[in-house]
């Protein structure tokens, strides 16, 4: 990467100081719901010039991109976190030769990554735009929306990133769109729906209760509605998550110069994470936009329709490549084809993305070996070297890798296909992100109470 060439974007991009004081836990809690309230206004604020809501075939991964159809936030989190992912690949690949503990090169990593994430901003907003079907005047007016809001998101991300608050916006922007979704499936009052009761699941139920309909004969409801039994069964996945979010293997470790120290390092039963939920969720939902964005300007042409064919209301599709990139929602028994074809796709890839992540992320055996003994610690019973250590993780690593790509690949698309709320990669990812918090946020008050112990737990 030539650094002269980007130096001098540096004082040209947008960006947050880094604060010159100590924020308090009070105050980083004040920006942090600051950040949170402009989300939500934004997320429900309509595109200005958008007269009509298009077609959306996102509609089932909205939650992953923390975007709203039709509002401010229709590219959500997207081009920031492709932007982010792209420029990991990079780097973990040696494409791009940094050292980011150096602090000249970190800063040329960031300009890189939020030069980036603009370029895809501006890429997704041309694509986006195009289903609008508008003149040129209004399609330039939506697109300097988009801009303008994609912009103000990746700052508000970089402000909590940068010690104003908590956290990450990404993380808080997924959180706050997923408890949304859930939100509006319980008591959403729009409708009448197709069995004559309103949209919210909790509404719908007191509803069939007041008319006098059996409590078990309302516990479902047909058409993929929001019902008890979705709520109940997204209540028993969220505490299955929340387990095996814990399950963990300790590798004890003792510190080299304080040989009193005792930690250890935890290999979890998910080891990568939500990552290969993540990649899987976005390559499929760009995939469908782009089959989409096809459809509707090529219509007719017998290599598209091969593709995707897409419903001319519903923007769902109906038929071709895109059928079975999108998660049959309740209908396994219907299409069981569709179901099983989805499902191998999904599993398949997330299997893929776990080990190419585990590699370029520096979470392999090896990598992990050598920043331990960087770090100054070593596993006892082992010599002081690379080899054995790596020798010894290797017992845990790539099975630990391969058995988290499954278990994702495996929960995420039947939870989706099980029509819970907020979806099964919403949901994976929430309790991911809000486990996360309760960490940092123990931490922040930790290091608030104790100062001295402060630099001891970073």
């Amino acid at each position: 990467m030539n650094r002269d060439v980007l130096k001098p974007l540096w004082s040209i991009l947008p960006t947050v100081s880094k604060p010159i004081r100590k924020v308090s836990f009070t105050e980083k809690i004040l920006w942090t719901t600051i950040v949170l309230i402009v989300y939500l206004i934004m997320s429900e604020m309509p595109l200005y010039g958008v007269k009509a809501q298009p077609q959306d075939p996102l509609y089932y991964l909205r939650v992953i991109f923390a975007s709203s159809n039709g509002t401010l936030m229709e590219l959500g989190i997207g081009p920031i976190v492709t932007a982010g992912l792209f420029m990991q690949i990079l780097q973990g690949s040696k494409l791009i030769k940094l050292n980011l503990s150096n602090p000249e090169d970190r800063a040329l990593f960031t300009s890189a990554n939020k030069l980036f994430a603009i370029v895809m901003t501006l890429v997704q907003a041309v694509t986006v735009t195009v289903r609008y079907n508008a003149d040129l005047q209004t399609t330039g007016v939506i697109l300097l929306q988009l801009m303008i809001a994609g912009v103000l998101l990746m700052l508000m991300d970089e402000m909590l990133q940068k010690g104003w608050g908590l956290g990450s916006g990404i993380s808080l922007f997924i959180v706050a769109g997923t408890m949304k979704t859930i939100w509006w499936d319980l008591f959403a009052p729009a409708g009448p729906m197709a069995d004559g009761k309103f949209y919210g699941a909790v509404i719908a139920y007191i509803q069939g209760l007041m008319s006098g309909e059996g409590p078990l004969a309302i516990f479902f409801r047909k058409g993929g509605l929001p019902s008890m039994s979705a709520l109940l069964l997204t209540v028993v996945v969220f505490l299955f998550f929340t387990y095996i979010e814990s399950v963990k293997i300790n590798i004890p470790l003792v510190h080299d110069r304080f040989r009193g120290i005792k930690g250890g390092f935890p290999i979890k039963l998910l080891y990568v994470s939500v990552i290969p939920a993540i990649f899987a969720s976005m390559l499929l939902g760009n995939g469908i936009l782009l089959l989409q964005t096809l459809s509707s300007r090529m219509s007719g042409n017998m290599f598209v329709n091969v593709l995707g064919a897409f419903n001319a209301t519903t923007g769902q599709p109906t038929g071709g490549l895109a059928y079975f990139l999108v998660p049959p929602r309740g209908v396994a028994v219907d299409d069981p084809v569709r179901t099983i074809v989805y499902m191998a796709i999904f599993i398949v890839l997330a299997v893929v993305f776990s080990m190419l992540w585990v590699q370029l992320s520096g979470m392999d055996s090896k990598a992990v070996a050598n920043n331990l003994l960087q770090s100054g610690v070593h596993i006892p019973g082992y010599r002081q070297s690379e080899k054995p250590i790596m020798t010894m993780l290797d017992r845990y690593i790539p099975t630990v890798t391969i058995i988290s790509g499954l278990m994702i690949g495996i929960i995420v698309p039947v939870t989706d296909i099980m029509n819970i709320f907020g979806g099964g990669t919403g949901v994976l990812l929430a309790v991911d992100i809000l486990f996360s918090y309760y960490q940092l946020i123990v931490r922040e008050r930790v290091e608030e109470t104790y100062p001295a112990l402060a630099r001891f737990l970073r």
